[in-house]
């Protein structure tokens, strides 16, 4: 953690953290940042000045990611997408596993992603 002064008529220090998480941001974890940067600037500026944005980002993104798995699960097994479905029409399986997966991502988004 290093302090970083910006030239100004304040010249208000401002802190640099690196971030030293191993795990890369995914799609959720970037579209959870863009968000917050284009529609809650509050948040997204105060996260970044603390240092937590990046944790932030990918606490949201880990959560999205297991909970679209539970749900992708369930409802192939509610919604008979097995893998007797894939051994005798593959094209139908994946059919409807696309349109299982494309659901899932509408309510990730919505519940996880863009709430505050």
């Amino acid at each position: 953690m290093q302090n970083v002064h910006r030239q100004g008529v304040n010249d208000i220090p401002i802190k640099e953290y690196e971030e030293e998480l191993d795990d890369t941001l995914t799609k959720y974890g970037m579209l959870r940042k863009t968000f917050l940067k284009e529609y809650h600037s509050g948040i997204y500026n105060g996260l970044l000045l603390t240092g937590k944005l990046y944790k932030h980002c990918l606490i949201v993104q880990q959560q999205a990611e297991l909970r679209a798995e539970r749900m992708i699960e369930n409802m192939m097994r509610t919604e008979g997408v097995t893998e007797e479905l894939k051994a005798v029409d593959q094209l139908e399986w994946v059919r409807r596993r696309n349109a299982i997966v494309n659901r899932v991502d509408e309510i990730i988004l919505d519940e996880l992603i863009y709430k505050i």
